[in-house]
């Protein structure tokens, strides 16, 4: 059986039945004629013989892992932000926001590529920049190059603008669980100003395999 979180930018493969761990692959490299069990992310319904939703499968995935019945799970990925929220170990809240959180992981890599940087050495800044789209947000940096930041300052402040805003997006918690490609980006997760727990980019592969199994 194998499950596929199909993003934007990555996708996540899982054959459970012969793989110890979930694989990623990039999607633009994805064959055609791929078919996959259950799948979700943004080109699931291309790949999927059953899709299911990225909340649903966040909320399950994260019920999986989570041992609390109160708690906030963000996924911040290559496109955009999801959260969910639980209280009373039942769904209290979630939210998607694929416009004011667009192409937030995309841009990330997009700049550093071009300014040739790399986040695992980057400090996290003292500012932020007031952003909260990752394309419009590019001014934002263009205009502190140009003003005399250095690009790893401009780039590292744009990142801690960007997990404010998502930190509020997903209301502001005390303690908060992350998912997607973001949470392997140590400038985003030591931006967050609540206490933060990784959970890796495989919480909605640990969904679909949960809805498999019932």
């Amino acid at each position: 059986m194998i499950l596929g979180d199909f993003g934007t930018s990555y996708t996540k493969l899982w054959d459970i039945e012969k793989e110890p761990v979930p694989r990623i692959v990039r999607s633009m490299d994805i064959a055609g004629g791929l078919r996959t069990t259950l799948a979700t992310g943004h080109n699931g319904a291309r790949f999927g013989e059953r899709y299911v939703n990225e909340l649903t499968a966040l909320a399950r995935g994260a019920k999986k892992l989570i041992k609390e019945d109160d708690f906030v799970i963000l996924d911040c990925g290559s496109r955009d932000l999801k959260f969910v929220s639980f209280s009373g170990d039942k769904v209290r809240d979630t939210g998607w926001n694929a416009e004011c959180g667009a192409s937030l992981g995309f841009t990330i890599e997009l700049l550093e590529r071009y300014y040739d940087l790399d986040h695992r050495r980057m400090p996290v800044p003292s500012t932020y920049l007031p952003v909260t789209c990752g394309v419009l947000g590019l001014s934002h940096i263009f205009d502190a190059i140009i003003q005399g930041a250095r690009p790893e300052e401009a780039v590292a402040s744009f990142i801690k603008g960007i997990a404010l805003n998502a930190y509020r997006f997903a209301g502001s918690p005390s303690k908060l669980y992350l998912s997607g490609g973001l949470s392997e980006n140590p400038v985003f997760v030591k931006s967050m100003p609540c206490e933060v727990v990784v959970l890796g980019r495989f919480v909605l592969l640990e969904g679909l395999r949960y809805i498999a199994s019932i």
